[in-house]
C-alpha cells in the first residue's frame, strides 16, 4: 500500500503558524462615483430615432495601505440620437483588495484582468439600474473578456519587443 503521508498532503508547520501562501481577497466593493445626466429631458422621451449606444472603460488600480489595493472599474456610456444627447452615465465601482505575499509579477494580472471580471457584474448592475431610473429601457452590458483582452495587451507588448505590458500597473 503506498505511503499517503507525504508532504503533499502533510505540509509542514510554518513557525509560530505564520501563514506564507500568497492569497487575495476581495475587502469591500462599493460605488466610488456615480453620475447620470438626462441633458433633453422632457424632450428626449417624444423622440423615436434609435439611440447610438458608446461604452468605454478604464480599469485603474491603486495602492492605499499596506498589502491593500484598490481596482477601479470605470464605465462611461453615452447615448445619442439624431436629435442630440439621450442620457450620459459615468461609473466608477471599485474593490478593495488585500494581498499577501503574492509576486509582483503577478499583481498586474489580477488587477487588469481577475479583479475587473469579479466587479463586472455589480457594475453591469448599476448601470443597468441607473438607466432604468432615468426613464430609459434598462442597458445590459455585455459581458466583458477582461483575460482575454490582457492576454491581447501582453501579446501586442511583447510583439512590440517589450517584456511586459507597456502601461504600468493602473491603466488598462
Amino acid at each position: 500500500m503506498a505511503d499517503e503521508t507525504s508532504s503533499d498532503f502533510n505540509p509542514a508547520p510554518q513557525p509560530n503558524g505564520e501563514d506564507t501562501s500568497p492569497a487575495i481577497g476581495l475587502i469591500s466593493q462599493y460605488v466610488k462615483d456615480l453620475s447620470f445626466e438626462n441633458p433633453s429631458a422632457p424632450a428626449v422621451y417624444q423622440w423615436q430615432s434609435a439611440p447610438q449606444i458608446d461604452v468605454q472603460f478604464n480599469i485603474g488600480a491603486d495602492g492605499v495601505g499596506e498589502n491593500l489595493f484598490e481596482v477601479t472599474l470605470k464605465i462611461d456610456v453615452t447615448s445619442k440620437t439624431d436629435e442630440g444627447t439621450a442620457f450620459v452615465i459615468d461609473l466608477q465601482y471599485a474593490g478593495l483588495f488585500g494581498v499577501r505575499n503574492v509576486p509582483d509579477d503577478q499583481l498586474q494580472p489580477f488587477f487588469l484582468a481577475e479583479a475587473p471580471h469579479m466587479l463586472f457584474p455589480f457594475a453591469r448592475r448599476i448601470v443597468a439600474d441607473a438607466v432604468r431610473d432615468g426613464g430609459f429601457p434598462p442597458l445590459l452590458l455585455e459581458p466583458i473578456d477582461f483575460r482575454g483582452l490582457f492576454a491581447q495587451q501582453v501579446e501586442a507588448a511583447q510583439a512590440q519587443g517589450q517584456a511586459g505590458i507597456a502601461a504600468p500597473v493602473g491603466e488598462a
